[in-house]
C-alpha cells in the first residue's frame, strides 16, 4: 500500500514511518522543513514539501494514495489563541484529507487523544470531549469517523497522555523539560490522578494494524499502562535529575493545566482482543529511567 503520512519526522510519526516501511508498504511523507525532508528520505520514504495549511498539496498527495495516516499538529501550547489556531488548521487538513478519499474505499487513519470517563479506565465506545481546550480536536476526529457513510475506511487511534520513548514524549516529557526549567519535579494537585501510557514503538504497530485491518468508523486504544499516578512519574522524574519532588499550581502548565489535573485512566482491552495488538517494549515508570541530567 502506498501511503501519504501527515507528521512523520515526529516522536510517533518517525516510528509510525519505520513501522509501514518494514511492513512492506511504500511512505510518503508530508515535510515542512528541509530537515523533515531529509530524515523521511533517510528513512526510505518519499517527500511531498508543505504543511498543515497547504490544503493543495495535501488533497493531490492523498489522491495519489492507497491510504493516509495523518499524525500532525502544531503542538503549539503557549497560550489558548495558539492551542485554538492549531486545532483549527488541524480541522481543515483533515476535511481535505477526507474529502480527496471519498467514495474509494480507502482508509484515513487519523489520532485523537484518550477520553475522560468518571470513575473508571475509558474505553473505544467512550466518547470524545468536544467541548474544552481541545474539544475542537474531538470534532474534527468525529467528522473523520463520519466519513464511513460516504465510502471513507476512516479510523482514530486515541493516543494516551504520554507516548515515550527512551524516556522522552508527551506529558511525561513535558514534566521533565518544566522540572529542568524550574529546579522542581513538580506535579499538579495531589498527584494521585492517573495519566495512560504507551510506547512510541508500540503505537506504531497499532496504527499499521488500524490502518490495514480496521473497520469504517472505528476508534482504537493505544494504551499500554491504564494509568500511572502523575505523583509517580514526577518521582522518578526527580530521582533521575536529582531535583525536589513536589505539587504545584496547576497554572504551571497553561492552557493544559485542567487536563493535566485531571484523573484520565484507560483501557484497550477490545483494541488488543480484536486487533491482537501486544505492547512490548518499556511500559513509562520503567522509560522514564533513560532521563538524564
Amino acid at each position: 500500500m502506498r501511503v501519504f503520512v501527515t507528521g512523520g519526522t515526529g516522536l510517533i510519526g518517525s516510528a509510525v514511518v519505520r513501522e509501514l516501511l518494514d511492513g512492506g508498504h511504500a511512505v510518503v511523507g508530508l515535510a515542512r522543513s528541509g530537515k523533515s525532508a531529509a530524515g523521511l528520505r533517510g528513512a526510505g520514504a518519499e517527500v511531498v514539501r508543505g504543511g498543515l495549511a497547504d490544503l493543495d498539496v495535501l488533497r493531490a498527495a492523498a489522491d495519489g494514495a492507497d491510504g493516509v495516516i495523518h499524525l500532525a499538529f502544531s503542538n503549539d501550547f503557549s497560550s489558548p489563541d495558539a492551542l485554538a489556531a492549531g486545532v483549527a488548521e488541524e480541522g481543515a487538513a483533515l476535511a481535505v484529507l477526507g474529502a480527496a478519499l471519498a467514495g474509494s474505499g480507502r482508509p484515513l487513519v487519523t489520532v485523537s487523544g484518550t477520553p475522560w470517563a468518571s470513575g473508571r479506565a475509558s474505553t473505544e465506545t467512550d466518547p470524545l470531549p468536544l467541548d474544552g481546550p481541545v474539544g475542537g480536536r474531538g470534532r474534527s476526529v468525529m467528522a473523520a469517523l463520519a466519513l464511513a457513510d460516504r465510502g471513507v475506511r476512516s479510523a482514530a487511534v486515541r493516543m494516551p497522555r504520554t507516548v515515550h520513548n527512551n524516556g522522552d514524549g508527551g506529558f511525561a516529557g513535558l514534566l521533565t523539560q518544566i522540572a529542568r526549567q524550574s529546579g522542581v519535579s513538580g506535579y499538579p494537585g495531589d498527584g494521585t490522578q492517573r495519566w495512560p501510557a504507551v510506547h512510541a514503538l508500540d503505537a506504531a504497530v497499532l496504527f499499521r494494524l488500524v490502518l490495514e485491518h480496521a473497520q469504517p468508523g472505528t476508534a482504537w486504544h493505544a494504551v499500554d499502562d491504564e494509568g500511572d499516578a502523575v505523583r509517580d512519574i514526577a518521582t522518578v522524574i526527580g530521582r533521575r535529575l536529582d531535583l525536589p519532588v513536589k505539587s504545584v499550581p496547576e497554572e504551571t502548565y497553561g492552557p493544559l493545566g485542567p487536563i493535566f489535573a485531571t484523573d484520565q485512566p484507560s483501557s484497550s482491552v477490545h483494541t488488543r482482543q480484536v486487533l491482537g495488538w501486544t505492547p512490548r517494549h518499556p511500559n513509562l515508570l520503567r522509560d522514564l529511567e533513560n532521563v538524564r541530567r
